[in-house]
């Protein structure tokens, strides 16, 4: 007897199923946004007081005082600023994009001071300014921040994830 019902297989037939890319990404996403936003507030905090962050900034010999002075006290509040928009996530590509980027001139920065010789702690971390020079770690800051510039880029090229504000303004679905 013919109901008229489709038979429950060909129900399935027009909603193509999401590849294994489709329904890991996200998930990936997820963990990059909270990752990073964990190191950003990391950075922040450890940057406090500010005078450390002042000094870590001057030891680069890269800006005049007044410069490396609102760099000192401004970073720490950027970094901050990008982690709880990454944790909410609010503006998910652009914030990535951003992270990245800051990223990329932390590499910048540390390559500078490598190749003109400064023995300095990077102050990525806290502390910052001049050290011995057993004690620089240049190449470990840099392969360190290459890791953190990747989950930027990653946010900003598949910023859509769970649990972000994106998705309930309908900014990426």
């Amino acid at each position: 007897m013919d109901t008229g019902d489709t038979p429950a297989e060909d129900l399935h037939e027009d909603t193509p199923t999401p590849s294994r890319w489709e329904t890991v990404q996200p998930w990936l996403t997820l963990a990059c946004r909270v990752g990073l936003a964990a190191v950003l507030i990391l950075a922040a905090v450890t940057k406090y007081p500010p005078a450390m962050s002042v000094q870590a900034v001057e030891a680069y010999d890269l800006f005049p005082a007044d410069i490396a002075r609102l760099i000192g006290y401004t970073l720490p509040l950027f970094e901050l600023a990008l982690a709880l928009l990454l944790l909410a996530g609010l503006a998910t590509r652009y914030v990535g994009a951003a992270s990245a980027l800051l990223m990329l001139v932390f590499i910048a920065g540390i390559v500078s001071a490598m190749a003109r010789g400064l023995n300095i702690d990077c102050g990525c971390f806290g502390g910052g300014g001049q050290v011995a020079p057993e004690d620089t770690r240049y190449g470990l800051d840099i392969a360190r921040d290459i890791a953190f510039m990747a989950m930027g880029a990653f946010i900003a090229l598949w910023p859509r994830s769970p649990f972000a504000l994106d998705r309930v303004l309908g900014v990426f679905r």
